[in-house]
């Protein structure tokens, strides 16, 4: 509990007196001679002011306007001060309070100007409007002035200027509340005024007043728990006081004492109830409304403080009417809302005290807690890990075994706060049971430690997580947390080396070596600091590695420098005794370490690396040319000393350069001879074509490091040329293994020797650079289809009755995801044409689950790139897969096939992939149109004339990008369309002729009801126009035809430069007559209308009088549904108003339109609000009487729903 408050010993007013208060309860009147204690608890009228009472006080001297004139600038002083953020706020609101007491109209109108101008309004309330006019006459003026050009205000503003400004604006809140929390407050006129402005201001539809006054209506509200907070504790004290001194003998009992305490705890609690009034009106008049919010931060406001409020004054706001608000925004869509909601559920749940109040709401939200372990926002999964923790410090019965189980996996993360923060929670589940140590007993160790069992559940909990290749991720996770557990190693050595005790059960093989495992990731995490590969590094940990390689190193060479021969010996000894690549890989690096210029031994190790170099290419040299001499006759051992030696040396060409060794010319000649005789073993070709990649590489970094003559650019050109040669050739080899291996060496020389290996100054390589001619690529693009686009059990790389092991297959996934990507990026890099990225993209859908981070990916760089191309090769796809519908189907197909429906579902996928900016894509989409046209009506008809053409079908697939066009484009598109059609098409109404009919829809739909236009990026401009949605309808129209101004012109000029760029296709004859004037979409055509095609007059007259009717009937038709769905969606939302509990129990919260009326709400703070909402009840003192009676479960949706909700919402489910 929070302390009382020192009272002050003296409160003085400004006139000459010496009049003294023991406290500020006692303060019955104000310098106006009002009484401020006439009509406490009463819960006067809030957000209506009277005239006469605003009038009261007059305008004082040294003011005009309703402002303060003596320094000049008196009105802007609050929110310059507050801006700043230098001044000592406390003096500030005690100038205010002064300011108040003299001239209190004048005081309130600077307050309310101040909240105006943090809003961002250049707008000033004057002291007319103060007094004249209601406080939503006065929000809707402010609005009017408001600067709509710009969508900054300053709890929004970047920069140094404004960075402190919103503490500053929080702390002015808290201060101005606290100071005149003895007197002001209680005199129902400050208070009163500014909760009705900020409730007001809450429910305005600029997002600049709505944001502001929300943030300021939360902590007021919080100023006002802490006020009611003290009033409580001084309650209570006041009752001890009283129940002490009536407890007195009769003779000793002070009756006068007696009646000041009845006094004072009668003040008290009129003061008490006034606070819940207050407290009342801002929750029911901005919390339930704003927590709601289309704004995410506003959301998040209401959240974090209602969060305040149930930690701070636990007995009023910890209930289930108020942790039902919380419980219902963790599924909001925004990873902000629900991160405030964990951080606020953290502070409940870490008091123990408060556990028991919490129960039914970890009961009903446990589940939706522990999904959000796997929330896609990292943060909020973070802290939903740590408030599971909480939970489980509270209790251990809450989580279920199943519930424990999902967040012990994220030990494993690649995300390290998410891992560090589940290691802590299994170290608390599992580790925190200890064996007790007996007092002077002595330390027990190695084994008989008490880390013996929990170094075991270790090793269990590894084990059983079946993920044996990630011991360092497990220990990174437990490092935090369990470093001194896993420290302990003289107890993991005496688990592995000494004999178990006397019924103690021995470790099995696997458990020891999975031990060993583990404490060697322990040995490196604490030697090197460094998080496992995937979890990020910072700065600090790197430049620390870098410094222990160095000192490791240094000393190292120091103690092998005695032994340096002996180890060399057993190096070289390694190298000729195994063929392991994993174990040749080691023993070059190895080499690699010790081969540093700066070590004194650098001379030995680089004498003894070469002399082994020398003897290893002698011995391949010689033992190839008797291979290739034998040719078939060659044996099983010829081949296996042939592939061993060149294992090793393709394993240390890896690190070190051999280029003295002339290695090309052998390995060309060998896999020259596998292409020629093709029966060369699959391992000497594999390696082969890597040792020949690393020596173009070293020949490159050579070349690129220093000065390069031009023999060696004409040698290095060469050789990379004829060695590409050689990797397509062997595209063609019977071997898979054979054929993925050139597949990806030769993507890797593509991407290395492109066009781009000349930027940064390397111009001097331009001679390098290779493009691949088209029968290449052709060739690579059919081995991605013929090798990546197979279904799992036509892999023919997992065999030998291998098909049901899932690590195969996963291995087999593995490598295919490899090779789609090393031909992604010869797409997304340009080395290859985009429109081969068609075959690509097409297969989006169908292999979603195994590549479709891979395509998406390319799609979004190649749309960086170039946006109509990337559009044309996307509408490619789409027309490759309808040839191949047609060439499978025919024709005749079926429209509700399966195949046209896949087709179907992922053009509209590749439409969202556009995204929301219509600005940025209108070329790329207004492209993807033309093409679809043209292909849809580029071949004739197989019915003959008369008939439907043969791809018309394939507008009903575009017609799903439709909706990515703007108002302006859907019109050109369309006259585009028209340039196909033949007069009898638009007649046409047969069930094939459908897809032109739903394409035209889709185009002349939302023609001139289109809000998506060029503004569509500028809320601030869109609110304008709705905000003045009360003006006079010429003003409304004037600014209107000035706000669309600028998109009709842009929009006109752009249409006709593109429409120039389409040109009339070749298949159809030239009209004579052409028309290509838009019409309204709402009106039928005219009688100049003409049709692509002319007609005889009189019979042109007749027909399109009956175009013109048929179309005035659907357009009616069309205007009265639009009607009546609009009429539904009204009696909808004015129902959803009417009942603000409405919730789904495991839905996210419906998001309050943000443009509803407030006038009723701002008229009258306790008589206009309906909701049926819990009223703040503050709990009574500690001495008073408990209240028994049961509340009802607010956690049920059906509680808080009115009879017109409850239908609406049984209709609906």
């Amino acid at each position: 509990m929070i302390a009382p408050p020192e009272i002050p010993p003296e409160f003085s007013f400004a006139q000459d007196t010496d009049t003294r208060f023991s406290s500020d309860t006692e303060f019955s009147e104000d310098p106006d001679g009002r009484s401020t204690n006439s009509t406490k608890g009463k819960g006067g009228k809030k957000g209506k002011k009277a005239a006469g009472e605003k009038g009261k006080g007059g305008k004082g001297a040294g003011r005009i306007n309703g402002h303060h004139q003596e320094n000049g600038m008196e009105n802007m002083m609050l929110f310059e001060v507050v801006k700043l953020g230098r001044s000592a706020m406390q003096s500030v609101v005690d100038d205010w309070i002064e300011s108040y007491k003299h001239d209190r109209d004048g005081a309130l109108l600077d307050l309310i100007n101040f909240f105006i101008q943090c809003s961002g309004c250049k707008g000033v309330v004057s002291g007319e409007m103060f007094r004249n006019m209601q406080n939503s006459e006065i929000i809707r003026r402010m609005t009017e002035e408001f600067d709509e050009d710009s969508g900054d205000y300053p709890l929004t503003i970047a920069g140094p200027q404004w960075k402190k400004f919103k503490s500053s604006f929080c702390e002015f809140i808290s201060v101005l509340v606290r100071q005149c929390q003895y007197s002001i407050i209680y005199d129902e006129y400050m208070m009163d005024t500014v909760i009705s402005l900020l409730t007001g201001l809450s429910d305005s539809q600029v997002r600049a007043f709505r944001h502001t006054s929300t943030l300021a209506a939360m902590k007021l509200m919080t100023a006002l728990v802490n006020v009611a907070l003290n009033l409580s504790i001084n309650m209570d004290n006041t009752q001890r006081q009283y129940e002490a001194e009536r407890n007195k003998m009769v003779a000793k009992r002070a009756n006068d004492r007696l009646e000041l305490l009845l006094q004072k705890r009668k003040e008290l609690q009129e003061n008490q109830d006034e606070i819940e009034n207050m407290m009342n009106a801002i929750f029911k008049g901005v919390f339930v409304h704003r927590y709601r919010d289309s704004i995410a931060e506003i959301r998040a406001i209401c959240i974090e403080e209602i969060g305040v409020w149930m930690k701070l004054y636990s007995d009023a706001f910890l209930n289930d009417s108020y942790l039902k608000y919380v419980g219902w925004t963790m599924h909001d869509k925004q990873g902000e809302v629900r991160l405030k909601c964990l951080t606020a559920l953290q502070g409940l749940y870490y008091n123990r005290e408060l556990n028991a109040r919490l129960e039914l709401f970890t009961s009903r939200f446990k589940d939706r807690i522990v999904s959000m372990t796997l929330d896609k926002e990292y943060d909020v999964a973070v802290q939903a890990i740590k408030l599971l923790t909480l939970v489980l410090n509270s209790t251990d019965e809450v989580l279920t075994p199943e519930d424990c189980e999902s967040v012990y996996h994220l030990v494993y993360s690649a995300h390290r706060p998410v891992a560090v923060a589940a290691g802590e929670f299994l170290f608390k589940k599992l580790f925190s049971q200890r064996e007790p140590e007996e007092e002077g007993a002595p330390k027990r160790r190695g084994r008989q430690s008490p880390n013996a069992n929990l170094i075991k559940t270790t090793v269990f909990f590894f084990l059983e997580s079946e993920l044996h290749e990630h011991a360092a991720y497990l220990v990174d996770s437990l490092w935090e947390c369990g470093a001194e557990l896993l420290k302990d190693w003289e107890c993991m050595i005496s688990l592995l080396l000494d004999e178990p005790l006397p019924g103690e059960e021995a470790l099995t093989d696997r458990q020891e070596t999975a031990l060993i495992e583990i404490m060697l990731c322990t040995v490196r995490q604490a030697a090197e600091c460094h998080p496992p590969v995937g979890r990020g590094t910072g700065k600090r940990v790197r430049v620390a590695k870098t410094l222990y390689h160095k000192l490791y190193l240094d000393i190292y060479c120091r103690l092998v420098y005695l032994h340096l021969e002996s180890l060399l010996r057993q190096i070289r000894e390694i190298v000729e005794k195994h063929t392991d690549t994993e174990v040749l890989e080691t023993c070059s690096k190895t080499y690699h370490a010790l081969c540093n210029e700066e070590f004194t031994i650098f001379n030995r190790v680089d004498i003894a690396r070469s002399q082994l170099l020398d003897e290893l290419v002698d011995k391949f040299n010689r033992l190839l040319e008797d291979f290739l001499q034998e040719g078939e006759d060659a044996d099983e051992d010829d081949a296996y000393q042939v592939l061993s030696t060149l294992k090793r040396i393709t394993a240390f060409h890896n690190a070190h350069d051999l280029s003295g060794w002339d290695l090309f010319t052998s390995n060309f000649k060998l896999l020259n001879t596998g292409i020629e005789n093709g029966d060369m073993p699959e391992q000497i070709v594999i390696h082969s074509l890597q040792c020949t990649h690393y020596v173009i590489l070293w020949h490159l970094a050579k070349l690129s490091e220093g000065s390069s003559r031009k023999d060696d650019l004409v040698t290095l050109r060469k050789q990379m040329r004829a060695f590409c040669m050689m990797c397509q050739r062997y595209l063609t080899n019977v071997n898979t293994a054979v054929k993925e291996q050139a597949f990806t060496i030769l993507c890797d020389l593509l991407l290395i020797f492109s066009h781009q290996m000349v930027s940064g100054g390397r111009e001097h390589l331009e001679p390098l650079v290779y493009s691949p001619e088209d029968s290449l690529q052709s060739e690579l693009l059919s081995f991605i289809l013929n090798h990546v686009f197979i279904d799992q059990d036509d892999d023919t790389n997992s065999t030998d009755g291998q098909q049901d092991d899932e690590a195969v297959k996963i291995e087999a996934l593995h490598k295919r995801r490899n090779l789609l990507a090393a031909y992604c990026k010869l797409i997304i890099y340009c080395v290859v044409e985009m429109k081969t990225g068609a075959d690509i993209f097409k297969q989006y859908m169908r292999y979603y689950n195994d590549y479709g981070d891979i395509i998406k990916e390319t799609m979004s760089k190649t749309r960086q790139i170039d946006k109509i191309q990337c559009a044309k090769t996307l509408i490619l796809s789409l027309q490759q897969l309808f040839n191949e519908m047609l060439s499978e189907l025919g024709h005749g197909f079926d429209r509700s096939s399966s195949a046209f429906c896949g087709i179907k579902e992922l053009a509209r996928r590749f439409s969202l992939t556009f995204g929301l900016d219509q600005v940025k894509t209108r070329d790329a989409i207004a492209m993807l149109h033309k093409d679809g046209i043209e292909f849809a009506f580029k071949e004739p008809s197989p019915q003959g004339e008369g008939g439907p053409p043969l791809n018309l079908a394939f507008l009903d697939i575009l017609s799903e990008f439709s909706s990515k066009l703007m108002r302006q484009d859907k019109r050109t598109v369309h006259m585009y369309l028209e340039r196909f059609m033949t007069f009898q098409m638009a007649l046409q109404r047969e069930d094939c002729w459908l897809p032109l009919i739903s394409y035209r829809n889709s185009l002349q739909a939302g023609g001139d009801d289109d809000t998506m236009s060029v503004m569509s990026g500028y809320s601030s401009r869109g609110s304008s126009i709705r905000s003045k949605k009360t003006k006079p309808p010429a003003a409304t129209a004037g600014t209107s035809a000035v706000k669309r101004k600028l998109p009709e012109e842009e929009s006109s000029s752009s249409s006709e430069v593109w429409q120039q760029s389409m040109q009339t296709p070749v298949m159809m004859p030239s009209p004579h007559l052409t028309s290509t004037a838009m019409r309204d979409p709402k009106r039928g055509r005219d009688d100049s209308y003409m049709g692509v095609y002319p007609l005889p007059h009189d019979q042109h007259s007749q027909v399109t009088w009956m175009l013109a009717q048929r179309q005035q009937e659907e357009a009616r038709q069309q205007q009265e549904r639009a009607m009546n769905y609009a009429k539904l969606r009204t009696n909808l939302q004015h129902a959803i108003r009417r009942g603000t509990g409405l919730m789904e129990e495991d839905e996210e919260p419906i998001v309050e339109d943000v443009m509803m009326s407030s006038e009723g709400r701002m008229d009258d703070l306790n008589e206009g609000m309906d909701f049926d909402t819990m009223d703040i009840d503050l709990p009574p003192s500690k001495n008073r009487r408990e209240r028994s009676e049961l509340k009802p479960d607010y956690f049920d949706p059906a509680s808080i729903m009115d009879e017109s909700v409850r239908s609406i919402y049984t209709l609906c489910t």
